[in-house]
């Protein structure tokens, strides 16, 4: 009996070291990895005066990259958005042949180098390329054009929206869908009140995510960009440009920008999922 007590597991036990040694792990390596380097960045930045900073972020040049990175990504990440849902959808909900081989597809732009990607997808796409060579005739260009960088974050966008909400549909309760339509809902009406609120903070994780991810993507984009000033010249790009002349300054300058316009995203992300889940359980002890 004695022996049966003291074997006992307490629930006072910790397999890893109390909250004062964790924590403080935590922020050094979360300072080491993250909080410096980007502190390096604003720094670095603040050495300028207002009008060399100005100056720096706001030429024609400058401002058309903006416009170009900042565009095609909202415009990948709002198509991953949908068809990264529908896809997620398709896995968690149905059965059929190859769903495995489909699944693991899923994670290729995960494992696979994104200048190896964007290779591809030139290759592909350019004037001689297998699908090129069929719509360039027909008035289509895709390679070296703002379409083919939409295409590229596309495809380096679309795990982050299936692997964020695939998890919430499997953890979803489907017997309050056959409530739903036992009660006559439609389709529609059931997945606008049942479905939609269940996934809604999955699906701004994922859409924030993927538009992050395709800000700041160089490596697949580079190859079929075709880096023309004013024309598909992405701001990654324009930074690296900065770097070789040697203006680190100037690079670092634009850096805090995207870097401030990511964080204001990803900030306003954050809010619209609490508001979110703060609805949605209010919602749920409604009487």
């Amino acid at each position: 009996m004695h022996a049966f007590a003291f074997n006992k597991p307490t629930t006072a036990g910790r397999v890893i070291p109390g909250f004062s040694l964790s924590l403080g792990f935590t922020l050094l390596y979360l300072s080491l990895i993250v909080l410096i380097p980007l502190s390096a960045v604003v720094v670095n930045t603040l050495s300028m005066t207002w009008e060399a900073f100005w100056r720096a972020v706001s030429s024609d040049r400058v401002v058309a990259s903006y416009q170009l990175s900042f565009g095609a990504s909202l415009i990948a990440a709002l198509i991953n958005l949908v068809f990264g849902t529908i896809l997620a959808w398709v896995l968690v909900r149905y059965q059929f042949a190859g769903k495995r081989l489909l699944d693991a597809l899923v994670d290729l732009p995960f494992a696979l180098p994104t200048a190896v990607a964007g290779i591809a997808l030139t290759a592909l796409y350019s004037t001689n390329g297998w699908i090129g060579r069929y719509i360039e005739p027909l008035g289509i260009k895709v390679a070296f054009t703002p379409v083919g960088i939409t295409i590229a974050l596309i495809f380096i966008g679309l795990p982050f929206v299936v692997r964020t909400v695939q998890p919430v549909m499997e953890d979803a309760e489907r017997e309050l869908e056959e409530a739903a339509a036992s009660l006559g809902a439609s389709r529609l009406q059931t997945f606008r009140h049942v479905i939609l609120p269940t996934i809604a903070p999955a699906l701004l994780t994922g859409f924030a995510l993927a538009f992050a991810r395709a800000l700041g993507e160089y490596g697949s984009v580079i190859f079929i960009a075709g880096n023309l000033p004013m024309v598909s010249e992405i701001t990654p790009l324009f930074i690296i440009t900065k770097l070789e002349q040697y203006d680190y300054a100037g690079a670092t300058a634009i850096a805090v920008v995207m870097l401030t316009a990511s964080f204001l995203m990803l900030l306003t992300i954050n809010l619209l999922q609490a508001w979110t889940r703060s609805r949605s359980t209010k919602e749920r002890s409604a009487p």
